[in-house]
């Protein structure tokens, strides 16, 4: 799991950590920014493009009033402001830092409840390989890294015991810490949830064709005339290059892989770390899931990459209704 970017919805460029974007089916064709390719429909989309949770963001809207889309894409711009004043690590009154830094948050924000309580299911269905609680490790590896200047791994076993996603007890009137220390970080999951928050929001006020690029991807219904969205699974090694293409109807895709951010100048450790050793995952090595909804494809992408083709069988088998892919460079392999 890795730790949030600054997040603001302004329109300008940001890096992304896990280079999914929506691609063109066919090689060569041009990409608008933000990843979307211009194509034509029954209906001329209404599209908005900025920054949400750190990574690019874009609204994809059919409709067949453009004056009703465009109040509707300001609806939901609104509704991705609001969630990211919850959920960023880097806004002083967030209810995640008031959280961090008090151990206790009293009358908490019901989405932060239900973003918690998702997380919790989802961590006890990979044996803790998803954790909210990763934040001390992570913040040990960006210390170590931006102070030592040389590649030698920092000790972690002390924070260890602040790594357990039980300990995150979960009430309506108060979130709180079993131990003085811990700290969340839900950058392996919040930009899956806040994708389906905005695509349930959108679909209560009639909307029944768009695609969200939110960090995570989520297509409802299709693009015109029963054809699919099409979603690009990006090459870990050349990011602007495309794997595959997957076809998508009223499902979410989520990526995530090393490549994305390094810690040290060596290129040799990943952002994402594993909760259960505190070793960090593969560089070259991306996991695609695809699932009926962002939250868990977002999750799960998270806690397969720091897992092994054995365990990821096993625990999707388990949990069904999904698809995963591992990807290095230039090659993509189904593995349920």
């Amino acid at each position: 799991m890795t730790s949030p970017q600054r997040t603001n919805t302004a329109a300008s460029t940001c890096g992304r950590r896990r280079f999914l974007s929506i691609a063109a089916a066919a090689a060569g064709v041009a990409l608008l920014p933000g990843g979307l390719r211009a194509e034509g429909g029954d209906v001329e989309p209404c599209v908005w493009r900025g920054v949400a949770l750190g990574a690019r963001a874009s609204i994809r809207l059919l409709h067949p009033d453009r004056a009703e889309a465009r109040r509707l894409i300001g609806l939901a711009v609104r509704e991705l402001e609001r969630l990211e004043a919850i959920f960023s690590l880097y806004r002083l009154d967030s209810a995640v830092v008031e959280l961090n830094r008090a151990g206790r948050l009293p009358d908490p924000p019901i989405e932060l409840v239900e973003l918690l309580a998702r997380a919790g299911e989802i961590s006890r269905a990979s044996g803790g390989a998803f954790d909210v609680t990763v934040q001390p490790l992570w913040r040990r590896y960006r210390d170590h890294f931006a102070a030592s200047g040389t590649d030698v791994l920092p000790q972690v076993s002390d924070l260890m015991p602040l790594v357990d996603w039980r300990g995150v007890r979960v009430e309506p009137r108060e979130i709180s810490f079993a131990r003085q220390g811990m700290a969340i970080t839900l950058n392996g999951i919040a930009q899956g949830y806040v994708t389906d928050r905005i695509a349930d929001l959108l679909r209560r006020n009639g909307v029944e064709r768009t695609l969200l690029d939110l960090g995570e991807t989520r297509t409802v219904g299709d693009r015109g005339a029963g054809r699919p969205w099409r979603v690009g699974v990006a090459d870990p090694a050349d990011p602007v290059r495309s794997l595959a293409t997957l076809d998508c109807f009223d499902r979410a895709v989520a990526s995530s892989g090393g490549y994305g951010t390094v810690f040290d100048r060596a290129g040799r450790y990943s952002h994402l770390i594993d909760p259960r050793t505190g070793r960090t995952a593969p560089v070259l090595r991306g996991i695609t899931v695809t699932a009926p909804d962002a939250t868990l494809a977002d999750a799960l992408s998270t806690a397969f990459s720091v897992m092994d083709e054995t365990e990821i069988r096993e625990v999707a088998r388990r949990i069904g209704g999904i698809d995963v892919y591992q990807l290095s460079p230039r090659q993509i392999a189904q593995l349920v």
